[in-house]
């Protein structure tokens, strides 16, 4: 027993005294727990009786019989327990002299308890001096009892300066004030506490470190509160490698959302800040946001970068050297300069060495040195071999300079950026080119019409949609009607604003045919599908299969309205009494599918009716995505009271459908129509007899007079006379002459032939042929239309 503590718990001791003859007088402590006896089983009893049989009875007796006063016998025995088992004991007797005479004093515990505390106490002395963490117990005060090396490597204070102090006593600061509350909590809970703080490192010049501490309170076995003990992890480099491969992830998820370059260019400096850098910069070349093309390598100096976004841990960013906005040139020593010439990343841990750059950039390096800036990495935007611009990461609220995996970082972050800014930079210049063409191919005036008042509205798509290919036009037709048409083509991009254009134009060129609008439709339809057929020289479809189209012409003297659809949303028609009505059209097939025939339907108007043609954009709303019919119903209300200017109607409606503004593209035609009385229209039906054609000069002198129009008198005769004559000549009965008085002059003569009139070149020698050229030069336009009873030879005099 040389090895043991001189005393053990009173818990687990038991005690017993016997006199020189080796016979028990008393028994007490833990002795009947450890034997099973009570006091007054055993006292009276020589003590070798409780030995275990086998043991060496009168060798044990002869050992007390033999002491001497003072002198002390400690071993190990086996006792008999009262139920047989044999119970090892380690033992310590004293001889102890009195009036009465000598006596002995023995405690004795279990062996195997005794052991588990010498291994218990061999590891705690084994884990304080070999474990790496940081180990510390606390006594119920709060004050270091014990630390091992770990700890004090990380406190930096030798250990005779810690024990018995606490560590507000080491540290003052809120940090140990939090650190002792989390301590005292644990202290009266009982509750282990495990938590992350920072803390500067002295032996590393103030860097701050991140550690785990796990905190637990002490209790002995009579649950006696003895302390807390703690153990401290470093989770710097774990917490680093974490925030990087969040940066990492958060780039990957938050990078890139949207087509805008600025926008992908804030969305660079959010994912930066705070995790990987202070404050960061984002400069890119100056014209990268219009969509502007730049050739491969690297960017030479004096290159003029646009300041696109700052981010900073600082609300305001005082540290900003230059605002979002602004134009800028570094200069050659600068690294950001380097950066764009080289294409490489420039790493600065310190600012030690870089009095060269300083000396050129005043302006920066005051900002930097007021913010205490001592860390700075420079990465290039880079993407498909072409330079974008430039990110420059600075720090200076952390300690801890930038390292090579920051760096690396940093560079995996900026080229996904770079990817999503060119690819930004890319849809820029295609849709402004969409743009482009569309306003160019798209442009829509709004001609003086007597049919009828319009106006319009071209929504184009927000956002990052796409420029679609919807379109419309308004169409002035002979005999004062008017042409009135929407479309849609399917899919965006430049593709389909060119084959939108490229519809409108086949239109108004088939519309001055005067062709009924399903034969319009029939035509239309073709041109798409023998364009299909074919490819452009870049390999794109020619044309776009499956577009829709609705086209109506109104005609003020009969006040009737014609209409033709192909897979299009029919029109909505307001009266003058508030009635409103969605007429349902035979819905022809979209356009290109190729020998599908198409339906007419005519509608009577009343004059002041207003018609409105759309396309699907306006119904869908600002997802793009909505409910048809919610959206007729919302078009319905929207146009329920129309005002008397349609211009304001217009923006009523857009303002109810499209409350946001960022929509796909939409397209709103309003027309309200008028009526040509009959104090405006003039008709005569006139027989095939050449006699007639003076009394139709005389009827349209008279007419003319009757509108106190005679300045017109002569050009009128002359037109007049030359298409009798024509149709007299030519034609067949019966014939009519009608003159409308419109925005111009308009002379109609009409007759039963389908012979189409040609204008020709008369030689000297002829004397006919000069009649049609005589009315092209003497009419503003001419033409040819037909109907179901023959044909039409109109021609517009003079504007009104």
């Amino acid at each position: 027993m040389e090895h043991h503590a001189a005393y053990f718990p009173d818990r687990f001791a038991g005690t017993a005294a016997m006199n020189r003859c080796g016979v028990i007088t008393a028994w007490g402590g833990s002795a009947p727990e450890l034997l099973g006896y009570d006091a007054g089983a055993v006292i009276g009893l020589p003590a070798v009786e409780l030995l275990a049989a086998g043991a060496d009875r009168p060798k044990a007796a002869a050992a007390v019989r033999s002491c001497g006063a003072g002198e002390s016998v400690r071993g190990e025995l086996t006792a008999r327990h009262r139920d047989g088992r044999g119970v090892d004991l380690l033992v310590r007797a004293w001889p102890v002299v009195t009036e009465g005479g000598s006596h002995w004093f023995a405690i004795f515990v279990g062996a195997a308890e005794v052991r588990r505390w010498d291994t218990d106490r061999a590891l705690v002395d084994g884990l304080f001096e070999q474990a790496p963490v940081g180990l510390a117990v606390y006594d119920t005060q709060l004050r270091f009892r014990r630390i091992n090396d770990a700890l004090q490597e990380i406190h930096g204070i030798p250990r005779k300066d810690t024990l018995g102090r606490r560590l507000s006593e080491l540290f003052p600061g809120p940090e140990a004030d939090r650190m002792e509350a989390r301590l005292r909590r644990v202290l009266e809970t009982g509750e282990p506490v495990t938590e992350e703080h920072g803390a500067p490192v002295p032996a590393l010049q103030g860097w701050r470190r991140e550690w785990s501490s796990t905190s637990f309170r002490l209790v002995n076995p009579g649950d006696t509160v003895l302390g807390v003990a703690s153990a401290i992890v470093e989770v710097t480099e774990r917490n680093r490698a974490r925030d990087r491969l969040v940066v990492l992830n958060d780039a990957s998820t938050e990078i890139g959302t949207t087509l805008d370059v600025t926008r992908t260019a804030v969305e660079l400096t959010e994912v930066a800040v705070p995790r990987l850098a202070d404050f960061i910069a984002v400069d890119l070349l100056q014209g990268i946001a219009l969509g502007e093309e730049y050739v491969p390598g690297p960017v030479g100096g004096g290159a003029v970068l646009h300041r696109a976004a700052i981010r900073s841990v600082h609300e305001d960013a005082p540290e900003a050297s230059y605002l979002p906005g602004a134009l800028i040139t570094f200069h050659p020593a600068t690294p950001q300069a380097h950066a764009l010439a080289t294409g490489e990343a420039v790493l600065l841990p310190t600012l030690e060495g870089s009095e060269d750059w300083v000396a050129h950039d005043r302006h920066r390096a005051g900002k930097m040195a007021t913010a205490g800036v001592h860390s700075v990495m420079v990465v290039p935007l880079r993407a498909r071999d072409v330079t974008l611009g430039v990110a420059h990461f600075y720090r200076w609220q952390r300690p801890d300079p930038f390292d090579a995996d920051d760096l690396t970082v940093a560079g995996e972050v900026v080229a996904r950026a770079a990817v999503c800014v060119d690819n930004a930079r890319r849809y820029t210049r295609e849709r402004n080119a969409s743009l482009t063409l569309q306003r160019r191919l798209l442009q829509v005036t709004t001609p003086q019409l007597s049919a009828a008042t319009t106006a319009h509205r071209y929504l184009l798509a927000g956002g990052h949609t796409g420029v679609a290919g919807d379109w419309f036009d308004i169409i002035p037709l002979s005999g004062a009607r008017v042409g009135l048409i929407v479309g849609d083509v399917p899919g965006r991009g430049i593709h389909a604003v060119a084959e939108a254009g490229r519809l409108r134009t086949a239109v108004r060129a088939l519309a001055q045919q005067d062709l009924s609008p399903d034969e319009l439709l029939i035509q239309l339809d073709g041109i798409v599908s023998q364009a299909a057929d074919g490819e452009d020289t870049a390999g794109a479809p020619t044309a776009c299969i499956g577009g829709s189209c609705l086209y109506a012409v109104y005609d003020p003297v009969s006040h009737r309205c014609t209409f033709a659809c192909a897979a299009h949303l029919p029109p909505l028609i307001i009266e003058p009494s508030g009635r409103e009505r969605l007429l349902d059209l035979p819905s022809g097939p979209p356009l290109g599918l190729g020998g599908m025939p198409f339906q007419t339907t005519d509608v009577e108007l009343t004059e002041g009716s207003i018609l409105a043609l759309y396309t699907d954009g306006l119904l869908r709303g600002t997802s793009g995505r909505g409910d048809l019919d919610a959206g007729l119903d919302r078009l319905r209300r929207a146009l329920a009271r129309p005002d008397s200017d349609l211009s304001h109607t217009c923006d009523t409606v857009l303002d109810t459908m499209l409350p946001a503004g960022d929509a796909d593209d939409a397209v709103l035609l309003l027309a309200r129509t008028h009526a040509l009385g009959p104090d405006r229209v003039a008709t005569w039906d006139l027989p095939l007899d050449p006699a007639i054609v003076g009394q139709a000069r005389s009827l349209t002198t008279n007419q003319l007079t009757a509108w106190e129009l005679d300045e017109l008198a002569f050009t009128a005769e002359l037109v007049v006379s030359e298409l009798v004559t024509n149709a007299i000549r030519y034609a067949r009965a019966p014939m009519q002459l009608r003159l409308i008085r419109s925005t111009s002059l308009i002379c109609e003569v009409s007759d039963a032939s389908s012979t189409s009139p040609h204008m020709r070149q008369a030689a000297d020698t002829d004397e006919n042929g000069r009649g049609l050229f005589m009315i092209a030069q003497m009419a503003e336009r001419w033409g040819t239309r037909y109907t179901h009873a023959g044909k039409t030879i109109w021609a517009e005099c003079a504007a009104l």
